[in-house]
């Protein structure tokens, strides 16, 4: 029995970063979805700390929040830097993911039609600190931070991949983004899972908007 439980819509939209996280790291996991018809009964939402979804279940612990599952995972398999600076310099990282995952998340469910061109205008700009943290790591040949893949580049990494398909070409001019995409979803169990149904044949959001 897989000792973490992911209960979700059927979607990929705040837990596939921890679903890439758990592929790529060689562990395995069991899906308990969660249909529209069965949250609108009210009965599980009833359950969860803040009314809503991800639930994320390792063995007797339960956790709420996509970004604490993250961090949760993280320091649980040795994806939280080396030191204390290290996982500092995550956080604030993990901190602009965030910010650029709500602008995102505003955009799909509250403001797509009318909204889109002006986002994709303004994206270089939310990108581009991206490429400036990546730059100041190695020459931009490694991770966001660090020698080893932490939590915040599964994050990150799912994001970049949600952006391609909003925008494709919005890396084009970030050549270390660019290269970073291709280089982390090369590696063989990240690749694995996302040319498996079990990604491909999930939508990125609730609404169909990508």
């Amino acid at each position: 029995m897989p000792p973490y439980t992911i209960t979700y819509f059927p979607v990929r939209g705040r837990c596939e970063a921890t679903r890439m996280l758990l592929a790529d790291q060689g562990q395995t996991w069991k899906e308990e979805v969660v249909t529209k018809d069965m949250w609108m009964k009210g009965d599980l939402k009833a359950t969860c700390l803040y009314g809503q979804l991800p639930k994320f279940t390792d063995g007797d612990f339960i956790l709420y929040q996509s970004n604490a599952i993250l961090r949760h995972l993280g320091r649980q398999l040795g994806l939280y830097g080396k030191d204390n600076r290290e996982a500092a310099l995550l956080d604030i990282a993990n901190d602009g993911v965030e910010d650029l995952r709500l602008k995102y998340g505003r955009l799909i469910y509250q403001n797509y039609d009318q909204g889109k061109d002006d986002y994709v205008k303004d994206l270089p700009n939310q990108l581009k600190p991206f490429e400036s943290l990546l730059s100041q790591n190695q020459g931009g040949k490694a991770f966001i931070v660090g020698d080893q893949i932490s939590f915040v580049d599964y994050n990150l990494l799912d994001l970049l991949l949600n952006h391609q398909v909003l925008a494709p070409g919005c890396l084009d001019a970030f050549p270390l983004l660019s290269a970073y995409v291709a280089r982390l979803s090369s590696r063989p169990k990240l690749k694995a899972f996302l040319t498996s149904p079990q990604h491909t044949d999930l939508p990125i959001n609730g609404n169909g908007k990508q």
